[in-house]
């Protein structure tokens, strides 16, 4: 019977370690925009991924990205808060 409770014990807290921790995580990005000698920066968007730490950041990080439109030349970077 001590046996049976002891690995039950064992097993619980090898099962819980290898569980990924997964939370809310917000990524906010930024949109710059640069002309010249101008540069304007404003809030771009924001998301929330309900993930590990690590693919949170990846998936954030995959939102990077340059380019130009109308107002010009822009970069959009985005973070993890």
């Amino acid at each position: 019977m001590k046996k049976a409770i002891l690995l039950a014990g064992v097993l619980f807290v090898v099962g819980t370690t290898m569980v990924s921790c997964k939370k809310d995580y917000t990524c906010k990005c930024s949109k710059t925009y640069t002309s010249g000698s101008l540069t304007i920066t404003k809030d771009y968007s924001t998301y929330i991924y309900k993930d590990t730490r690590n693919r949170a950041e990846t998936r954030c990080n995959d939102n990077t990205n340059t380019g130009s439109d109308l107002g010009g030349n822009y970069s959009i970077n985005c973070a993890i808060q």
